[in-house]
């Protein structure tokens, strides 16, 4: 049985993005700032609690240092109650990912590599991230196909 995310008691709102909408989150939230959705421009998630880890990935001949709010943080600011997220790239590539990964990996939703702005070209401008190096499950096509680059949607589910 998968863990539910847990519901925040209180309703915190979220602020219309100022800038261009970078981050779309849908279904199951109780915060939302546009319709039935959650927006965020790249401010609001600059705005959240950053983490960084260095890890050797599939698509770096390198350690790599990610830095971001942890996807668990994203999730806590809509107040997500799914037990999955299916996420979807730039070009609607979709993944579903297990909603209590976010808890159990410290998955960061990443913005900088190597305290460098991600460009569109290089899997930016938003990449969820798995610390591969921390556990030797990890380092598997199951988590690193769930670490979806220029990441733009998340429906809870």
């Amino acid at each position: 049985m998968s863990a539910v995310l847990p519901v925040m008691a209180q309703t915190k709102a979220l602020p219309e993005p100022k800038g261009r909408a970078v981050l779309t989150v849908g279904g199951k939230i109780g915060v939302k700032n546009r319709g039935e959705t959650a927006a965020f421009d790249m401010a609001m998630i600059e705005a959240l609690p950053q983490h960084s880890f260095t890890t050797r990935t599939p698509w770096y001949d390198r350690p790599v240092k990610f830095t971001g709010p942890l996807l668990s943080d994203v999730l806590d600011a809509v107040q997500a109650s799914g037990a999955t997220i299916s996420a979807v790239a730039i070009n609607d590539y979709k993944i579903t990912i297990p909603a209590d990964d976010t808890r159990k990996f410290k998955v960061v939703m990443a913005r900088l590599i190597d305290d460098k702005p991600i460009s569109v070209r290089d899997k930016g401008p938003l990449f969820i991230v798995y610390p591969f190096d921390s556990a030797a499950e990890l380092r598997s096509s199951t988590y690193y196909e769930r670490s979806i680059w220029q990441l733009k949607a998340m429906e809870i589910q």
